[in-house]
């Protein structure tokens, strides 16, 4: 485990391990069992190899996830959740309820701005007469200071 300089604070500290929405994605991912590098980005899609890479390795330096190289050809590598790592599932809990307490998966701004809900959103279903989404509008104009 790396050793964080800071302020002091638990809750610095707490989020300088934690450090982007990526950790908590594949916290979320890998608190339902092991997984192997190629699960892990279709799950986590957009994020890309490289930084689902840094991330994992990240985590395992933090004791947050353990590598498990299970040999073969190709070689078979998986990543678990330590018990230092099943720490973070409670917090993972506590961002769903806050998301779910927010209307976070109903949200009428990104209907608006991207045309659609998210595909997990329990509004995405529309009606026989909805219209289809709209692509975002994107601004082209040139601002010359």
């Amino acid at each position: 485990m790396r050793r964080r300089e800071g302020d002091g604070c638990p809750v610095w500290g707490a989020l300088q391990v934690v450090g982007d929405k990526w950790t908590m994605l594949i916290v979320r991912d890998l608190a339902r069992g092991a997984r192997r590098t190629t699960d892990l980005l279709t799950r986590l899609h957009p994020i890309s190899s490289r930084t689902l890479a840094d991330r994992l390795r990240d985590m395992v330096r933090d004791s947050l996830v353990e590598r498990r190289d299970l040999g073969g050809s190709p070689p078979h590598v998986e990543y678990v959740l330590t018990e230092r790592g099943r720490l973070l599932t409670p917090l993972l809990e506590a961002l769903r309820a806050v998301g779910q307490a927010l209307d976070c998966n109903t949200c009428d701004d990104r209907l608006q701005r991207q045309g659609s809900y998210c595909d997990v959103c329990p509004r995405a279903e529309r009606p026989a007469h909805a219209p289809p989404p709209r692509r975002a509008q994107t601004d082209d104009s040139i601002v010359l200071l």
